[in-house]
């Protein structure tokens, strides 16, 4: 492993799997890694130093006062599934870098590697053609042919081509050349409300996630979220509607008579 990698502590799991993810439209992968931690409650294993891949380009003042450059953190964690289910390794990042994507996608893999992990999942959004109030569904992608079928015994749509930015996209690329099995779920973002979080479509992955990973765990809260998050996009399509209105028609009242 890389001297950007700090382990603190290296964990004897069973068959893990990981589940790695970053920001991205709607937030949709960390808001499914971030709950699934905190129902899970994973234990701190390591993290990847930000200094070869983030560079900090201001500063928080507090009263006045000036405070340290701030990094985003990117962290590993595990947890122990038991009762004969796989082991789960959490990879977290707060921010994509700027640059070195690929180089950052590496060094998460080679923790992976290091534990023999035997399949990579992420999470990222689908900008659809959809409304708000839609149950949203979610797409997935493989990284190898004969995953597909697998994927077809759960409630998910094999999309054909499509394109997924960011390293949420990017790590299974790498993940396939270095022979790993990797997963991808994608939920469905309406392209109006693509600068919103989104518990709604981050709910539909998640439903899907643990029944592959074979996880049971409380979704109420994240209910509640989406419920939350479809009022305030309903309000941004009124606000969008109403731009439109006002910059792109006119009153009838206000044309000519040769209209």
């Amino acid at each position: 492993m890389g001297g950007d990698i700090r382990l603190y502590r290296r964990p004897r799991l069973q068959a893990p799997v990981m589940l790695a993810a970053w920001p991205g439209i709607g937030n949709v992968s960390l808001i499914v890694s971030r709950y699934l931690q905190q129902k899970l409650a994973p234990k701190e294993m390591g993290e990847i130093e930000p200094f070869p891949y983030f560079e900090p380009t201001g500063v928080w003042v507090a009263n006045n006062v000036v405070e340290s450059p701030q990094f985003p953190e990117s962290k590993f964690y595990y947890w122990k599934g038991g009762q004969g289910r796989g082991d789960l390794i959490f990879f977290i990042g707060d921010a994509q870098p700027l640059s070195k994507g690929y180089e950052l996608a590496g060094s998460v893999l080679d923790v992976a590697q290091a534990f023999k992990v035997g399949r990579v999942y992420t999470c990222a959004a689908a900008i659809a053609p959809v409304h708000h109030s839609e149950k949203p569904k979610v797409w997935a992608v493989a990284t190898q042919e004969s995953l597909l079928s697998e994927l077809k015994k759960y409630p998910v749509m094999l999309r054909g081509d499509l394109q997924i930015a960011g390293l949420n996209g990017l790590l299974l690329g790498v993940a396939k050349e270095r022979g790993l099995e990797g997963i991808c779920l994608l939920g469905e973002v309406p392209s109006y409300a693509t600068r919103i979080d989104n518990p709604k479509a981050s709910l539909s992955v998640l439903e899907v996630l643990t029944q592959m990973l074979g996880i049971d765990i409380d979704l109420t809260e994240l209910r509640q979220a989406a419920v939350e998050a479809e009022r305030e996009m309903k309000r941004v399509a009124a606000e969008a509607m109403s731009h439109f209105i006002d910059h792109f028609t006119m009153p009838y009242w206000e044309r000519g008579e040769e209209d």
